[in-house]
Formats: C-alpha cells, structure tokens, sequence
C-alpha cells in the first residue's frame, strides 16, 4: 500500500512539473486573478535566485566601505558618503538605490540617507559583519560551481582552512591558523549566544569546549555561569591563542587548555557537559563518527554533550543546505547533515536520550542534546 501511495505521488508530482513548465500555463496563471498572486511570488523567488549574488556583492560592498558605520552616527547625504568613502557621487547614488531596495539603506529627510532596518542589524552585529567580509573568498571558489562539483580544481577555501588537509595538522604554526582562529572568533558570539539562552549551563561542574578555537564560547559561559570549570581543546597553535585570551579575560583560574589532535589523541577527563561548536559538519562521516567515539571515552555514562551547529532540514532554515553543503564542499571536506543523521552517528558513538532544543535563529545555528549511555 505505502509503494502504491509513493509511486502514485510521484506521478502527480511529475504532472506538476510539467504543468508548471508549460508556457501556456504561466501564461494563464498570470492573467488569472485567483492565481496572479502566486504566480508573483513565484516570479520574486526566481528573480532573487537569479540576482542572489547582485545582492551580496552589494551587501559587500556596503560592508567594505563601512557604510553602515558612517550612517549609524548619523544620516548624510549622498554626495557627504561619497567624499568620506572615496567613491563618486554618482557610484555613490548607485550603490544607495541599490542597498535600498535590499532594506540595507533608506531615504531620508533633506535628500539625506539612513540605514534601513536590515542595514541596522548589520551594523549592530560584528560578527555577522567579519562573516560578511569573508565571502569573497568563498566567491571565487564559486565562480565555476561545476567545476567544483566535479574536483577538477582545488578551491582556495582548502587553503584557508589549513586543517582541513589530513597531514599533520598538531604541526600547524600560529600564522597558519591565525586566518581561521580569527574568522571563528569574530563569528563566535552570535553562535554563543543562541547557545547560552537556549541551555543552561549552570546545572554543571565542568564544560569542556571540544575544538574550542579561541576560547570566545567558553568565556562566554563563563560569564553566564560563575562556578562553572572550564576546559578546552584544540590544535596546540590555536590552544595557544584561546590561553591568551581567557587569561586576559580573568578566566585562565577557572580554565585548563590543553593542545592536541582530537582525532588521534586522549582527550582530557573530568568534564560533565561538553560543547561541539560548528565541528561536526566540518567532517565525512568516517571522521566524524571517530571524533564522536573519543569523545564518548572522556565521558562518564549520563555526561551530557551539545553539539552546536547548522542543521539540514530544521524548520525555519530550509536554504542552509545551498549554503553549506557548497562551503564545506570547498573547504575540502565536511557536510551538513539532517537531525536525524546526526542522531545515527551519536548513537553508534555510545550517546542517546536526544533532544533538539527550541532556540530563536535556527537560520545561525540549532542545538542538539545527547547523553552518554
């Protein structure tokens, strides 16, 4: 019965298909006052897939000129923008009508301009900002997205995230990871955030931060949770970087970093919570199932473990597969994965007693609870 159902869907799913494609149709829906609205909206979505890429280059452009830092202060004119960002005042009222039409910027009284209200998030969001900075990169490894599909070229992501190549990534100096170790740091407060406000992490002894880059995610808790121990690990050279932080912080008391390979070397015992921050869907299946598997060996049963990160699927951030399934793809390895994948792999790790927390920006990352069994 369900393989008549099936097959039965799928036939009329086909017959959409080709309905849909039929000029005729598009046609009719269009003249058609009860489906004219659909056929509009449709329209909308195919126009901003189109010109999806216009519109982060102007996004970029805004962030690279520090538009929306000149007009938080105040509003000025286009020719006053021009003068301060170096720009002409005719390039200047071209990028103004174009971050307007996106909501970054809006027209304002005495032929001044302001930010829009998706200009004033951005403004008030470093974070967000250092991940706009860093698409450029990205971009390029884009430009022939088929061949990349096919792995007839390295990306030069590959290159920007230097561990992801499998040769000796402990030897890893600190200039080679400081782009990366950056990049996660300036990003790592919004993840943190939503994290924070969704688990509360004061019912613990000791979290450990498993790849914990910089240490910003473990201040953070730090701060949410004055009796909480700290631990953290990650390549020697970014450790490094996370010890210099924390003790500047007033935290290096309450934190033991440690430095290693987490693939291949014992982690640290002791903790009751740990913390995968954007570290899973850096991995193939293969991988990520070993480094789930030392995890579970620093674990007493009923220790509990988060892993934070973008999730394929979750209601509210459906387009983030397009996103990240390209990103990792040219990072060189990794994928995002549905809850439920996710599940399977924690499960043959030694983890159960799921559960995937209700948080407000599923679109920045999800939270998935599990216990070790």
């Amino acid at each position: 019965m369900a393989a008549f159902y099936t097959a039965w869907l799928d036939h009329l799913r086909t017959r959409r298909d080709r309905l849909i494609a039929s000029p005729a149709f598009q046609r009719w829906s269009r003249a058609n006052p009860l489906t004219r609205p659909i056929a509009r909206r449709r329209a909308r979505a195919g126009l901003d897939l189109t010109a999806g890429f216009v519109y982060s280059q102007v996004l970029f452009a805004c962030v690279q000129l520090e538009l929306f830092e000149h007009l938080l202060a105040a509003p000025l004119t286009a020719e006053a923008l021009a003068e301060r960002v170096g720009l002409t005042p005719p390039a200047m009222r071209r990028l103004l009508d174009a971050a307007a039409s996106l909501d970054l910027v809006e027209r304002r009284s005495e032929a001044r301009w302001g930010l829009g209200q998706l200009g004033a998030g951005f403004a008030g969001n470093r974070a967000a900002l250092s991940l706009v900075a860093h698409q450029p990169l990205f971009y390029a490894d884009l430009a022939d997205p088929v061949a990349l599909l096919k792995g007839v070229r390295r990306a030069s992501m590959a290159d920007y995230w230097p561990y992801s190549d499998s040769g000796g990534p402990t030897s890893l100096s600190a200039e080679q990871v400081a782009p990366y170790s950056a990049l996660m740091a300036a990003s790592q407060p919004m993840v943190a955030q939503e994290a924070l406000d969704a688990y509360d992490f004061t019912r613990h002894r000791q979290l450990m931060d498993v790849g914990g880059g910089e240490g910003v995610f473990l201040a953070a808790a730090a701060e949410r949770a004055p009796d909480l121990r700290l631990a953290l690990f990650d390549l020697p050279a970014v450790a490094a970087r996370a010890q210099t932080r924390l003790t500047a912080a007033g935290y290096a008391a309450r934190a033991d970093i440690h430095g290693g390979d987490f693939l291949r070397d014992p982690l640290p015992r002791g903790a009751d919570v740990v913390t995968m921050i954007r570290i899973v869907h850096d991995h193939d299946d293969e991988t990520a199932l070993a480094l789930l598997r030392n995890v579970r060996r620093a674990l007493d049963p009923g220790a509990t473990l988060l892993i934070i990160e973008a999730m394929s699927g979750v209601k509210g951030a459906e387009t983030l597969d397009a996103y990240y399934g390209f990103y990792t793809l040219a990072m060189g390895r990794g994928e995002p994965r549905r809850v439920d994948e996710i599940e399977a792999l924690l499960s043959l790790a030694g983890f159960g007693r799921f559960r995937l927390l209700d948080n407000a920006l599923p679109t920045l990352t999800s939270i998935l609870v599990a216990r070790a069994i």
